[in-house]
């Protein structure tokens, strides 16, 4: 079978000024077809030629690979059909070649199609025995036409869309044709069927928002996410995978979990992310090499290095968080918001509150007036808590309200809290307890101080101007630096530590001292958090190809 695939492509363009020959995502328009088509020749006796009136376009497709059948100008105006200029094409090309069993149309227009597809489409007309096949888009809507004047429906039921009959639309990608059913007024056979493309390749480059969404298609990674969620660790690696993974609009998502972490898992389910659960390394490798990632993000804390050798195998790139282990030497970036101020980092890591990644509730809400009285003391230790801060601060606060009767006390609980059954509302005393809140922001939004372990929440909590006392989880979380007094914080170390009397009378005298409350949420808000979205993604994203 000999084929014959032609790529009609002018050079003028009034919606899109030379549009064949501007760059999409690094390469010029027409490249995408000329390449696809050129692809073919690994499986077929098949030339490409391009049929173009334009000098800067034949040379671009030469030098790749095409041959160039000059159009005439009686073929190059606004209102000639392609019907005649195929068959020009064909006719100038069976000089040089001979007869061809098939010819194939490819717009220039099409840069989302997938090589796979085309190949596909091939062997689905030589299989059928079908006289054309054309790409098609099913987009089934209830739509309307207009007929002598009316405006009629084009449907018999009122249905919703899946229940709709097929409704198939061109998409310009390819019109595949038996040679003889090709001629000056025509290229479309008697034994006609379509070929589906999913809706990412059937963008055609027909005007200025077409031409965004190709390129943003084109741009688009596979970003893998491997991240735990444990008791013993917290949900915060989980929280802020999801919460990047909200920004990356447009690209492919993965999550990867281990089958120890249960919360994690329950709460990607609730996500609806694709996810696996992994038992070990070679069960990973399994998930590596059937989903061909362009980027690992590994939010586990220290890696091994046998780990980011096995990731690299299978991905461009791999960036890690919080990653003080000898793995994070391997990694292309390192992202640690929670550490700073070590002078001697490697090169590929980014520390420092600049790169902590804000969720967007925080970007939302504006912080409130500052209040003289202490009227609402929110405290809050994560989705697990694993060290049970809650549950000494509930003493705590029970002991605290017989002297601060104006002062409510809004105890917010994770999912993942394994003994939020044991604290209760107490309104006599003025505790009230919140589980598994949604939008946390609009608790903070309310708050003149709180109560907060030493993770993420401290960024948050100064995104939004509130005073906060610290109590660490553990010694690994009592290193993040950024809680302490120059950044409006005061620190109370490890929690199990920290006797009651102590976290009584400092919370006693923050909330009797408004002027020491003021000058800590003034120092909170110099920070600029909003940029730190953009750096992390920006991070993430960078030749992730």
């Amino acid at each position: 079978m000999k084929i014959l695939v032609i790529i009609p492509a002018r050079g003028g363009s009034k919606r899109i000024p030379r549009k064949n020959v501007r760059l999409m995502n690094g390469k010029p328009l027409i490249m995408y077809s000329v390449e696809n088509a050129l692809s073919l020749k690994d499986r077929y006796d098949a030339d490409v030629a391009v049929s173009t009136d334009d000098e800067e376009l034949s040379g671009i497709a030469a030098d790749h690979g095409a041959e160039i059948v000059t159009r005439g100008e009686e073929l190059s105006g606004d209102k000639v059909t392609l019907d005649p200029v195929i068959f020009d094409a064909v006719l100038k090309m069976e000089e040089k070649h001979g007869k061809y069993d098939v010819v194939i149309t490819m717009q220039a227009t099409s840069p989302t199609l997938s090589r796979k597809t085309l190949v596909s489409a091939v062997e689905y007309f030589t299989e059928g025995g079908f006289d054309t096949v054309i790409s098609v888009s099913n987009k089934p809507h209830l739509s309307w036409t207009k007929r002598e004047g009316k405006i009629v429906k084009n449907y018999e039921e009122r249905l919703n869309s899946q229940f709709l009959p097929p409704n198939y639309l061109e998409t310009g990608a390819f019109l595949i044709t038996k040679r003889e059913c090709v001629n000056e007024k025509g290229r479309i056979g008697e034994n006609v069927s379509v070929y589906e493309t999913g809706p990412e390749e059937a963008v055609d480059i027909d005007s200025y928002t077409d031409w965004i969404e190709a390129e943003a298609i084109l741009k688009r990674k596979r970003v893998l996410f491997r991240a735990v969620g444990q008791r013993r660790l917290g949900m915060g690696h989980i929280y802020r995978c999801l919460s990047i993974a909200y920004k990356l609009i447009g690209h492919e998502l993965m999550f990867v979990t281990d089958s120890e972490s249960e919360m994690g898992i329950e709460k990607l389910k609730s996500s609806f992310f694709p996810y696996e659960v992994i038992e070990n390394d070679d069960d990973f490798e399994r998930v590596l090499r059937s989903w061909k990632p362009n980027i690992v993000v590994n939010d586990i804390l220290d890696t091994e290095e046998s780990l980011v050798r096995l990731e690299k195998r299978y991905a461009k790139r791999v960036v890690n968080f919080e990653d003080t282990g000898p793995g994070a030497r391997l990694a292309d970036a390192v992202i640690n918001a929670l550490y700073e101020n070590h002078d001697d980092r490697p090169g590929n890591v980014y520390e420092g509150s600049d790169y902590f990644f804000i969720r967007d509730e925080f970007l939302e809400e504006n912080p409130k007036e500052f209040s003289e009285e202490c009227k609402n003391v929110v405290i809050m230790f994560g989705g697990a808590d694993p060290s049970d801060l809650t549950g000494k601060l509930y003493r705590i606060c029970k002991e605290l309200s017989e002297s601060a009767p104006g002062t409510a006390f809004h105890f917010i609980t994770g999912f993942a809290y394994e003994k939020k059954d044991s604290i209760k509302d107490i309104p006599e005393k003025n505790i009230y307890v919140h589980n598994d809140v949604k939008r946390v922001s609009l608790f903070m939004k309310k708050a003149d101080l709180a109560v907060t372990s030493q993770g993420r929440t401290i960024f948050e909590l100064a995104s939004m101007g509130v005073p906060a006392i610290v109590l660490a989880q553990n010694e690994r979380e009592a290193q993040h630096v950024f809680a302490g007094i120059q950044n409006g914080f005061i620190n109370l170390g490890i929690g199990s530590r920290t006797d009651d009397r102590t976290v009584i009378q400092t919370m006693r005298w923050l909330m009797e001292t408004p002027n020491v409350r003021k000058e800590m949420r003034n120092i909170e808000l110099t920070n600029e958090f909003h940029m730190g979205q953009k750096r992390v993604t920006d991070i993430i994203l960078k030749d992730g190809k």
